[in-house]
């Protein structure tokens, strides 16, 4: 798994903090690790963007951005807006085909869900990642409302014959509500795909040694950690 395509369900569902936690993981287990952020959108030039906030928390990575773009809106619009030039999917694969040629793992983390537009030509991270033949890790929020829209975005992975590594709930609740607890048994159905991990809420406020001892705990072994979807199903919804 030299390429690992990170997605969200929406925005604001914690696809950040979970990429720097794989890339603590990949880092504390001796591998090289490249952040690729096709395009930033809503940070000025100069301003810390995500993927800084990777290297941040993780450690030492390689951070590339594609663009940049100042409104927080979706890259095609974004880019328009600003009279610059588009990132389109040949862009995105060919940047993580030169990564992967000098890291062991390349992780390219969206903007936004799995079909925001890249380019006024409908380019997505979806079709990056079919250029690359990589697999998605989706990350979707915890509470009501969370299986309409992972359902609905591993049906379009399915359907464009992507694969689909596994399901992190980006920021889990310190205190969950009931809606919460059963996400946990029914994000594994929906999906079709095992649930890859859990990270707590709050976790990007952790300092960087803080936030790189825990990382591997909410992770899968699949992404490089030790925590265990079905022990924490299970304590999470005993009575």
């Amino acid at each position: 798994m030299p390429v690992l395509v990170i997605t969200g369900t929406g925005t604001e569902v914690g696809k950040t903090v979970t990429t720097a936690a794989v890339a603590a993981a990949a880092l504390a287990s001796g591998r090289s690790v490249a952040v690729l952020k096709p395009a930033q959108t809503g940070v000025l030039p100069g301003a810390h963007g995500d993927a800084d906030e990777v290297a941040r928390l993780a450690g030492t990575v390689t951070r590339v951005e594609l663009a940049r773009y100042p409104e927080p809106l979706a890259p095609a619009t974004a880019a328009r807006r600003a009279g610059l030039a588009p990132v389109r999917p040949q862009d995105v694969a060919e940047a993580a085909g030169k990564l992967a040629a000098g890291h062991d793992l390349v992780l390219v983390e969206g903007a936004g869900g799995l079909l925001v537009r890249l380019d006024d030509e409908g380019g997505t991270l979806a079709d990056a990642a079919r250029l690359l033949d990589a697999p998605v890790l989706l990350v979707a929020s915890a509470g009501l409302g969370t299986l309409n829209t992972t359902e609905l975005t591993s049906r379009e992975l399915r359907t464009r014959g992507l694969d689909l590594l596994g399901v992190v709930v980006g920021s889990w609740p310190g205190d969950p509500d009931l809606a919460s607890r059963c996400n946990l048994a029914d994000l594994p159905v929906v999906s079709g795909a095992p649930l890859a991990g859990a990270v707590p809420e709050g976790s990007g406020r952790l300092g960087p040694a803080a936030f790189r001892d825990s990382a591997g705990t909410w992770l899968a072994p699949r992404l490089g950690g030790t925590w265990d979807a079905a022990e924490f199903t299970r304590r999470q919804t005993a009575p």
